[in-house]
């Protein structure tokens, strides 16, 4: 039986997967154009599965030299006679690929191992490759996965620029090599430099310049999200509803593999033992408890960008600012933080500008925001912990009195709304205050297209229950009534009628406390500071 996979490399035979062959399609045209470019995404972004479904669509037309340099050690990188060695073993590593390789290029390989390390040299090594390459039966392409470990020494830039200047002198001169060359990793080596002379310490040039622009999506779609969840269903017969849980899954993950297959592999293998069956499992109270683990874990990716974050303190700072003030970042691919963010998998180009990829991120970023906050608030924090049984009666959260108890714990603790009071700081006061109540059970994200200056939108799920609440400073009745119109809009989106909104208010003479409106066919619980 098949299983949910998140570790290494999926394989179709054993584990449930999108189906990836229009994307191998689509890499496919590249390489029959006989392009060379660089596969570069964040760290668990399918980058390897990717590539392992692409070597084998490619078997029948190429001869596929699928390498990978994650094994190879600072030492191999020390001079060019140490790389071409390890570059050598690489093939030798794999007995099948190497007993394919033509005697008089697997002869010469062999020399190059058993040389003095001082003879065997870059050029050497190409001219035995541009032999190979003119005398195969089929183009040969060349495929190196885990280039990040090489990016940062001079020899991997001498090996790009081997490639560089064969592939120009394929066309101008008709030397033989690669038909395709394709590089795979976190890091986009077209950004990489080297000096074009030693002493030349200012002109410097991409080796890796006459890349192909890679603008192939590799994150999941809904669709092929939905063709997975039913080959499952076909298997399990749970009575889901495959369209709607793709749906929902995509809507958190933005198509990340990574917390796609994690999400899945959650609901399958533990909140189905928590919840008894697979087929109370699959709903959408089971993704939101799959959605609660997830955002516990200290998992691989997320140690990796939080990782990221400690390396940068700038970049940290502005995606705090993005997140926690509603700062409007206009994308600039020549801003290096943006550059970096892009590259470790964080943010993404929405309409020409910066927003966090997705609402898993966003959650565990707020969370980790959040917790620079609770020192200085934790007075606030605890009284909300404190008041934790009262606000859930019958499996049901009682947010209208989660937003009473809000304002008589504000006034207590902070005294009278201050002129210098923002948005952002009633943002972050609430969720401190509403972090331990839904902790453990329910989970809360940041509505992205509503982020702004001016109003947010908290969305709460709480044991298969949505909550809106909406979060703005008060600027007059009109202004507010406007607030009472977009949310009865979004509740009509969540096949909702009930929702809440919160506002602080400077004026003196003020309504303090909750009352309820009804708006349509919408009821509003409005809360004012």
């Amino acid at each position: 039986m098949k299983r949910f996979n998140t570790t290494a490399v999926c394989i179709p035979s054993k584990h449930y997967m999108v189906d990836l062959s229009e994307r191998v399609l689509e890499i496919k045209r590249m390489v029959d154009a006989g392009e060379y470019f660089t596969i570069n995404r964040a760290r668990q972004y399918g980058k390897t599965t990717t590539i392992k479904a692409l070597q084998a669509f490619l078997q029948s037309d190429y001869v596929v030299l699928s390498l990978s340099f994650e094994g190879l050690s600072r030492a191999n990188f020390s001079k060019e006679q140490s790389f071409v060695k390890a570059f050598c073993r690489l093939f030798k590593k794999n007995p099948k690929l190497y007993k394919s390789i033509p005697d008089n290029v697997r002869d010469q390989f062999d020399d190059y191992l058993l040389r003095r390390e001082d003879k065997a040299e870059m050029d050497e090594l190409f001219l035995t490759l541009g032999e190979w390459c003119m005398t195969s039966e089929k183009p040969i392409v060349l495929i190196v996965d885990e280039v990040d470990s090489a990016t940062n020494n001079q020899v991997f830039l001498d090996f790009l620029a081997q490639l560089r200047d064969r592939y120009i002198a394929r066309d101008t001169d008709d030397v033989p090599t690669f038909q395709s060359v394709i590089l795979a990793g976190v890091t986009d080596v077209r950004h990489l430099k080297s000096k074009i002379r030693d002493e030349d310490q200012h002109r410097v040039n991409s080796p890796w310049n006459i890349a192909a622009d890679f603008d192939i999506d590799m994150s999941l779609s809904e669709a092929g999200i939905q063709g997975m969840l039913d080959e499952y269903e076909a298997d399990h017969h749970t009575g889901m509803d495959t369209g709607e849980i793709a749906r929902r899954i995509r809507e958190f993950t933005n198509g990340y593999p990574f917390l796609v297959s994690r999400i899945c592999q959650l609901i399958d293998e533990r909140v189905s033992k928590a919840f008894g069956d697979l087929s109370d499992a699959w709903t959408r109270r089971g993704m939101d408890e799959a959605i609660k683990l997830l955002l516990e874990e200290d998992n691989t990716l997320f140690q990796s960008v939080t990782g990221k974050l400690s390396n940068y303190p700038e970049l940290k700072a502005s995606i705090r600012s993005i997140l926690m003030e509603g700062t409007r970042l206009t994308w600039n691919p020549d801003q290096e933080d943006i550059v970096q963010m892009q590259m470790y998998g964080l943010i993404r180009n929405d309409r020409n500008t910066v927003r966090v990829s997705n609402r898993i991120f966003e959650t565990r970023l707020y969370n980790l925001f959040l917790s620079d906050e609770e020192l200085r608030a934790n007075v606030f924090s605890r009284e909300g912990g404190l008041a934790k049984s009262v606000f859930v009666q019958d499996g049901t959260l009682n947010m209208r009195l989660v937003l009473e108890k809000f304002i008589e714990t504000y006034v207590q603790v902070f005294g009278p709304l201050q002129e210098r009071f923002k948005e952002k700081d009633g943002r972050e006061l609430f969720l401190l205050y509403l972090k331990p109540i839904i902790n453990g059970t329910g989970n809360y994200y940041i509505e992205a297209q509503t982020r702004d200056q001016t109003r947010t939108d908290v969305i709460v799920d709480y044991l298969g229950q949505q909550y809106i609440v909406e979060l703005k400073i008060w600027r007059g009745e009109r202004y507010n009534a406007e607030g009472e119109r977009q949310i009865g809009d979004y509740l009509d989106y969540w096949n909702l009628t009930t929702g809440y909104m919160l506002s602080f208010n400077f004026n003196k003479k003020k309504d303090q406390g909750v009352r309820l409106v009804h708006v349509g066919d919408k009821t509003l619980y409005e809360g004012t500071v």
